[in-house]
Formats: structure tokens, C-alpha cells, sequence
């Protein structure tokens, strides 16, 4: 149901009918996920729905909706932003339902501020996450989006995991990994990390595209099936969960190009927001800092 409401010229949208509406054109069967087993410090602002899967409504403290704020985390500078924008009546969208950093190691993922969840309370500020399903390949997906914003053609996706396609194989018009480099680099406006395992070249002008944590020694193998030898993802730091993957990229000549786990899935919360506007409702990207260490 939507209400326009003339004084202040906002579409307004019963929070459940959004819900529902994500739920629709998102979930697919076979999806999963495990949040909530990491989560027991805010429990108790979790709904049921949540607990069992995961995945959609984190948060149920509103119910009207007349702005959405997408992010990829919800830290503690994004949900302070939201507030200071005034919000009320609205929706945080996040990929993520916990706050990546992996300079905390072995707890790389933190909760949300108690505190900061109680003011959202308050305001009927709800959140919803989708990491699995946002990951899977559509319109909006992480690694399609991450494509998109390098003006890449996207052949096919790739890289099965949780009950989603989260990669994919693109054709790019570079045909050297330093000019790759440079061109990630603008995209994303910081610095990228290259591992130059393999050929200068770009082999068949063809790359793999895994946005987030892809270096993974399973999805290398994968895309080495397909006949490519650059791989772009997110985290490409060299550590033990890491180890064998750049032991695998380096026998196997695979180029290995990062640019943080923020940087290379924002591109995704950012494409949500044409989703919520083409629903009615008036929606923002509230953008965050990268974790260089990722790289």
C-alpha cells in the first residue's frame, strides 16, 4: 500500500508490504545463511524470522516506511549518519548484519552498538540485510554490480556457494593487468593490491569477478576452468585462511587483484537504490570507510 503524503512529498510504504516485497524478489529456494550464531550480543533486538534464517528483517521497529538508507555494514559512523539525517519511519538495507574488519582477527566481524540500536528503536528505524541473496547472481548482485561499475560485459556467472552464484566470469577491452590495476583503482578511489602471479596479459581479454571475500582456493580452481588468469575480488591479504589460495594462484599463474571487501560489494547497496525508487520510496547510499588492511 502506498500513501502520498502531500505536505511533505514523500511516498510512504506499510513496512510489512516492503518486507514482503523484498522477500519476493530476492529470496530463492535453497538460499542460506548463519548470522545469527555470532549475533547472541544483540539478540534481543533480533526478530524470530531472523534467528531461524539469517536473512531478511534483522530489526521489525517500524511500521510505515518513508526513507531507506542502504549501506554495507552497519558501523557504528553509518547508523550515527542516519540518525544525525534525522530518519524516522525508515530502513537501514545492509548487505552485512555485523561490521567486517579483519585487523581484529580471528574476530573479524563485530555487532551493532547497543546503543545506537536503541535510538533506532526509538526513531522506528528497522533493519534488513540480504548477504546470500544479494551475493546471487541478478540485476543487483554484488559481483554483477562490481562488473557493471567497470563497464565490464558479463558472460556468465560462476562460483556456487550457500545456495548462490556469487561470481562472475566478464570480457573486459584492457588487455594488461597494469591498466586493469589502474582502472579498479579509479573505480573504487583508492589503491588496489596486485599479486602478479601470472602474465602481464589479460588472457582472451576475459576475467573473474568474486566481489567480498573470494580468494578461495575452490573458486580459483574454478576460474582457472574457465580459461582465465586474472581474478578481482575484495580481501587479498596474505594470512593462514588465506595461505593456500596464493599458494594455488601462484602455481597456477592466476593474477590476484583486490580492492577491500567494502569497496568491491558497495557498488551493489549502491544499485539498491534504484530498486527501492522504482518501488516509490525515497532512498540513499550512506557510504563508509574501506579497511586497507583487507588488501
Amino acid at each position: 500500500m502506498l500513501i502520498f503524503n502531500l505536505k511533505t512529498n514523500i511516498l510512504n510504504m506499510k513496512a510489512n508490504k516492503l518486507y514482503q516485497n523484498l522477500e519476493k524478489d530476492f529470496i530463492k529456494p535453497g538460499l542460506s545463511d548463519n548470522w545469527f550464531q555470532y549475533m547472541d550480543s544483540v539478540s534481543d533486538f533480533l526478530c524470530d524470522n531472523f534467528k531461524e534464517r539469517s536473512m531478511g528483517l534483522v530489526c521489525d521497529f517500524a511500521t510505515e516506511i518513508n526513507q531507506v538508507y542502504s549501506a554495507v555494514f552497519p558501523s557504528n559512523d553509518v547508523m550515527q549518519k542516519i540518525l544525525d539525517d534525522g530518519a524516522c519511519d525508515a530502513m537501514l538495507f545492509v548487505h552485512h548484519p555485523s561490521i567486517w574488519d579483519i585487523r581484529k582477527a580471528p574476530e573479524v566481524f563485530s555487532q551493532m552498538d547497543r546503543d545506537l540500536l536503541k535510538k533506532f528503536k526509538d526513531k522506528r528505524i528497522s533493519i534488513f540485510n540480504f548477504h546470500t541473496p544479494l551475493d546471487n547472481y541478478g540485476k543487483y548482485s554484488t559481483s554483477v554490480s562490481l562488473a557493471n561499475a567497470l563497464s565490464f560485459e558479463i558472460i556468465k556467472p560462476f562460483a556456487y556457494s550457500s545456495g548462490a552464484l556469487c561470481g562472475v566470469i566478464a570480457k573486459t577491452q584492457l588487455k594488461n593487468i597494469l591498466d586493469l590495476k589502474d582502472h579498479l583503482e579509479e573505480i573504487i578511489d583508492h589503491s588496489a593490491s596486485l599479486y602478479n602471479y601470472g602474465n602481464d596479459e589479460i588472457k582472451e581479454n576475459k576475467v573473474a569477478i568474486l566481489a567480498g571475500g573470494g580468494n578461495n582456493i575452490n573458486i580459483l580452481k574454478e576460474a582457472l576452468k574457465e580459461g582465465v588468469n586474472t581474478f578481482i575480488t575484495g580481501i587479498t591479504c596474505k594470512n593462514e585462511h588465506s595461505k593456500m589460495a596464493h599458494e594455488y594462484a601462484e602455481k597456477n599463474r592466476i593474477n590476484i587483484l583486490g580492492g577491500t571487501h567494502y569497496s568491491t560489494e558497495k557498488f551493489a547497496c549502491i544499485s539498491m537504490i534504484d530498486y527501492f525508487k522504482e518501488i516509490g520510496l525515497s532512498a540513499k547510499f550512506i557510504d563508509d570507510k574501506p579497511v586497507m588492511e583487507d588488501m
